[in-house]
């Protein structure tokens, strides 16, 4: 599925450990790293709202969880802030095949310009070669 693909990809973004859940000093170091000035109790507090069985890790499914249960307005900032982590260098507003290389890189998958193109083209309504919010959005969904 489609939408579970994006959130895995997110996991794997902060699991620094690979074992396939985010701890608090995970989720805590890579928010610094994104310039984000986050305490560990508040690393600590924002996991234990979405964990979903109480083992202190956000695991792939309490995203998901969380990402269908919570309100318009949080799935809306979920998504940028998801968004804005595949678009982090650049800033142009889309995602490139050079940016989704590039954070595909980050997360320890190495992905060719050319599939990253094909990958984008999937979802690239207008045909312009990028992905936009709107277009993202549509392929999380």
């Amino acid at each position: 599925m489609i939408k579970d693909a994006g959130f895995e990809h997110v996991i794997k973004y902060f699991d620094e450990d690979g074992d396939g859940k985010v701890s608090s000093t995970e989720l805590r170091q890579k928010l610094i790293l994104m310039g984000e000035d986050l305490l560990l109790k508040e690393a600590e507090m924002g996991i234990e709202a979405v964990d979903s069985d109480g083992d202190r890790y956000l695991s792939l499914e309490d995203l998901i969880v969380s990402m269908e249960e919570g309100g318009e307005e949080q799935k809306l900032r979920d998504l940028k802030e998801a968004f804005e982590m595949y678009n982090d260098n650049d800033k142009c507003g889309f995602i490139t095949p050079k940016s989704l290389k590039r954070t595909f890189k980050k997360m320890g998958e190495s992905k060719s310009i050319d599939e990253c193109k094909i990958m984008i083209k999937h979802f690239d309504l207008n045909g312009d070669g990028l992905l936009n919010f709107h277009e993202f959005t549509i392929m999380m969904s």
